[in-house]
């Protein structure tokens, strides 16, 4: 179960703000493509799942997962998640040939739970979006802040990873509301937001 604290920013000067507020304590920027998968009558999607394989840095290394049963409540999510490492030229031909993931099956247990729990036999691309996620090494907590482009515009969001989230949360909003930094729960994931077609209300 991957647990984790996210909060929306409104706008770019948001974002920039904490930008540079945190910018003594970055790890490291990834520059990420996610693109997503489904059957053509949206099984997955029916049964609360995310195939994803995202790529890093120029497809210098990509990652398989599946997400299920996403639960998102006063900036808390949660989630079921499995992850694969593949490699990215691999990774890359099934954008646009999505069929040849089916023939996983045998070395991945990801693929192999899409075909046997979810019956999956066909898959198609549905596209994506692209982050710019600037990683930071803060008071203990691995922070990042993510500017998500869409086809439709752009949100803003920092995210934490925590086996602490209400602890950590706190800790969050606090070093944003003491330097001005307006802010919601979010309260869609980015895979919904990409679904919908429309950027969330901030």
């Amino acid at each position: 179960m991957e647990v984790e604290v996210k909060l929306r920013l409104p706008d770019p000067e948001s974002h920039q703000r904490l930008s540079d507020l945190l910018s003594p304590f970055l790890a490291e920027t990834l520059i990420q493509e996610n693109v997503f998968f489904d059957t053509p009558t949206s099984a997955l999607a029916a049964a609360n799942s995310a195939l994803r394989l995202r790529f890093y840095n120029l497809d210098s290394r990509s990652v398989l997962s599946l997400k299920s049963k996403p639960k998102l409540s006063r900036g808390i999510s949660q989630v079921e998640e499995l992850e694969e490492p593949i490699d990215p030229s691999l990774a890359r031909s099934f954008v646009t040939e999505p069929s040849g993931l089916l023939e996983l099956r045998n070395d991945s247990l990801i693929m192999q739970r899409v075909r046997g729990d979810f019956g999956v036999n066909e898959l198609i691309c549905l596209g994506g979006f692209k982050n710019v996620r600037g990683v930071y090494e803060w008071k203990g907590l691995k922070l990042e802040l993510d500017e998500s482009v869409y086809d439709f515009g752009v949100s803003y969001e920092i995210e934490c990873e925590s086996k602490e989230p209400e602890r950590d949360k706190k800790l969050i909003e606090e070093l944003l509301k003491e330097n001005g930094i307006d802010f919601k729960y979010s309260d869609i994931n980015k895979f919904a937001v990409f679904l919908s077609g429309k950027l969330p209300t901030v």
